[in-house]
């Protein structure tokens, strides 16, 4: 299959690449680099540079591709800074995307698979959390991401633009070639891994006090190989729709501080603060759809061996893709 990836410079699209190329696909990267690595598109792909604001780029990279489905990874992620600049975050998560979905319909592209997020459901009544669960964003991230799935929507209706949004727990782990190099970093396992190669000095838990068995928040963390699994899943299907990406397992910040000192062998300092708001106590995701419908089967719910695949990749890359 011809597939592009906008997108193919960050942490997840270069893994999923990776993951492509591997079983035998044709892949072309379309990134602006604002966010992603060079070093990290695979050398097996052909790379376009270019941004999603500028429609003619995007247009003319599909017209000369001519990709049977394209992946869309090409977002601003960071929760926090959506929340202080949120026309940042709609102008690219929002106005920019549509310049894809307008360039897919458009060129008569059969099918576009969207990486969405947990976030559209805001703050879940309901654990583990079902795609019928009211989409409630808290925040402006979210919130754009709600955005492009409902006018996916509207592609398919008026254009026959075929879509999935795959709505991603927390990704994590790494492949050998490639892994996650965030600056600034907000992820939890990473920023304990740096904490353990005394990158930083301490690792800070934020509240200790919520309703789950050891005081501090649940998560559902899934291998990035995973991840890839189900966008492939998703380009073969012949359906729309949106589905949770999770392991269904969760686990608190402690048992993953706890699981980073068993995987290096290393011993860090760990800082109590309050709570931040807006963070849940659990977010567990109910991943029945997509293996069902989709025919996804997660092969790495084991958070030892997700931490371990990030660990070594770490070991060997120990500057990121600066090396």
């Amino acid at each position: 299959m011809r597939i592009l990836v906008a997108g193919g410079a960050g942490y997840i699209g270069s893994c999923t690449t990776e993951y492509l190329l591997d079983r035998g696909h044709e892949i072309c990267v379309f990134d602006a680099l604002l966010n992603g690595h060079r070093q990290a598109i695979d050398d097996r792909a052909q790379f376009v540079f270019g941004n999603l604001e500028d429609y003619s780029a995007i247009d003319k990279t599909i017209k000369d591709f001519k990709p049977e489905g394209v992946i869309h990874f090409a977002a601003f992620i960071e929760v926090g800074e959506s929340m202080k600049l949120p026309g940042k975050y709609f102008r690219n998560n929002v106005a920019n995307a549509m310049n894809l979905a307008e360039a897919c319909a458009t060129n008569g592209v059969r099918k576009i698979v969207f990486s969405s997020t947990a976030a559209t459901y805001g703050m879940p009544k309901n654990i583990p959390i079902r795609e019928d669960e009211p989409t409630i964003p808290i925040n402006a991230y979210g919130e754009s991401k709600l955005m492009f799935e409902k006018i996916l929507v509207w592609y398919e209706k008026i254009h026959g633009l075929q879509y999935t949004a795959l709505r991603y727990f927390n990704a994590a782990g790494a492949t050998e070639k490639h892994g996650e190099d965030h600056n600034p970093e907000t992820h939890l396992i990473p920023l304990v891994l740096q904490a353990a190669e005394g990158k930083r000095p301490h690792i800070s838990v934020f509240g200790t006090d919520y309703d789950t068995p050891d005081g501090t928040c649940i998560r559902d963390y899934i291998h990035v190989l995973d991840l890839a699994q189900a966008h492939l899943l998703a380009l073969e299907n012949q359906t729309s729709g949106a589905y949770n990406l999770g392991t269904g397992n969760g686990h608190s910040v402690k048992s993953i501080i706890d699981t980073v000192k068993s995987v290096t062998g290393k011993n860090f300092k760990v800082e109590y603060a309050d709570r931040r708001p807006g963070d849940p106590a659990r977010l567990i995701a109910d991943s029945t759809a997509a293996k069902t419908i989709l025919g996804w089967k997660p092969k790495y719910d084991d958070i030892n061996a997700i931490v371990e695949s990030a660990w070594k990749w770490r070991l060997k890359f120990p500057n990121g893709y600066q090396n």
